[in-house]
């Protein structure tokens, strides 16, 4: 027993030290990225008819590194400041398939050729969804309306550099490491686990090659919720236990693009018709794409692996795994145990919301944001963890709050107020 904790704290070991290296510097990216790509440019861009939209869309997605819970908010966003169903549906798409980090990490445990083809298929799938959900849909566009939120303050537009900095790095050392922190870990330790106690080429024997092992691999990954990132290292150690490399990719896209919560958000913000296409997109180009990236590994003779070009030495990965995990650690219990009183002025009260939807900061961070731009209220703490909004005001209207949760996509389950503070 000792022995095989051994093996599996060794394996999950010898795995974060190839990704951490390019994972640290895929955060540092990110974080660029968050101040550099603003949302309103973003919704600037994306209403109108035509595939021009779609298209920016889709490209706008691929770099943003959000798995398909934070993806939700922002795209909740994109619709109500016009963005065409199918422009959104691209978005949603794309979106959580790929991401700075995610690319880095896959070139680092999987090749150059997996991580040119994951965004590849992430602009076909957006581009393909996006255009058939328009077409079946020819409607749908959205009306422009005045932007409210926060992003679009123009207090927030003379923001000086210091204040950028403070925020790329709070964003790619802290926020988006805690999004991310407990499934990377999870599927750490699923890496360690698979590789220390199945045999190699196992799964060479079981599923085979082609469409069976593929569609085990995809039905796998629909329902279950795994970042684009934290898939990774499952799929490299799969690879290695015998599950060919288009069976792998199955999983890589449809496990970050679906899980059952983004499902039903998706239903009730696009519509049954929308939802219905986009997991046929998501389950037919995984497919496609799983055929034709063995097809390539075919024909090339070409094997998948670790990056060649450059990899870090002994020491670099290992100060780099032990400042990601001490970094991960520290992100999760922050964002975990957070908590603060909520400023109440006199005469104010306390409303407490239920809210379902809410998987990952950003959804909280959404929640907060939207409430707070409510006439009358002047203070909100989001508890993630119990499903909890707290709202601190002196006259909250309940029909304006629910209207608000759910055109961020999420439902409000109850709404109870408290007493006034004298």
């Amino acid at each position: 027993m000792v022995e095989i904790l051994k093996n599996i704290l060794t394996d999950s070991w010898s795995v974060l030290g190839d990704m951490a290296p390019f994972l640290l510097f895929g955060f540092f990216v990110a974080g660029v990225l968050s101040v550099i790509i603003k949302p309103e440019l973003i919704e600037k861009h994306l209403s109108g008819k035509g595939i021009l939209p779609i298209l920016k869309s889709t490209m706008f997605g691929i770099p943003l590194p959000l798995c398909s819970c934070g993806v939700i908010p922002v795209a909740a966003s994109l619709r109500k400041h016009g963005a065409s169903k199918g422009a959104t549906a691209a978005f949603l798409l794309s979106t959580p398939q790929t991401g700075v980090d995610s690319i880095l990490v896959t070139y680092s445990l999987l090749g150059g050729v997996f991580a040119i083809f994951r965004p590849i298929m992430a602009l076909f799938s957006g581009m393909f969804g996006g255009s058939l959900v328009d077409i079946v849909n020819p409607s749908s566009d959205g009306k422009p309306v005045k932007c409210e939120d926060e992003c679009c303050n123009p207090k927030n537009k003379n923001e000086d550099s210091a204040h950028k900095i403070y925020r790329m790095f709070k964003y790619a050392f802290i926020t988006l490491p805690a999004d991310i922190a407990g499934p990377l870990l999870i599927g750490l330790l699923a890496a360690g686990i698979i590789s220390a106690l199945v045999p190699d080429d196992y799964f060479a024997s079981i599923l085979g090659g082609g469409i069976t092992a593929m569609v085990v691999m995809m039905l796998l990954g629909l329902p279950v919720y795994v970042c684009a990132t934290a898939s990774v290292p499952v799929a490299a150690v799969l690879i290695g236990k015998g599950v060919s490399p288009g069976a792998a990719f199955a999983f890589l896209m449809t496990g970050p693009a679906t899980n059952a919560a983004t499902i039903a958000v998706i239903w009730k913000m696009l519509g049954k018709g929308t939802t219905v296409i986009y997991l046929l997109t998501v389950a037919v180009l995984a497919m496609a794409g799983g055929m034709t990236l063995d097809y390539i590994f075919n024909i090339t003779q070409a094997s998948p692996g670790s990056a060649t070009i450059w990899m870090p030495s002994v020491i670099i990965k290992t100060v780099s795994s032990v400042a990601l995990l001490v970094m991960l650690a520290a992100a999760y219990i922050n964002h975990r145990s957070k908590h603060r009183e909520l400023h109440l002025d006199a005469g104010g009260k306390i409303t407490k919301l239920k809210i379902t939807g809410m998987i990952c900061n950003h959804c909280a961070e959404s929640v907060r944001k939207g409430l707070l731009e409510i006439d009358g209220v002047d203070d909100v703490v989001v508890n993630l963890k119990q499903s909890q909004a707290d709202i601190a005001g002196k006259s909250i209207d309940a029909d304006k709050v629910r209207a608000k949760i759910e055109s961020l996509g999420y439902k409000l389950v109850s709404i109870k107020e408290g007493e006034r503070q004298k």
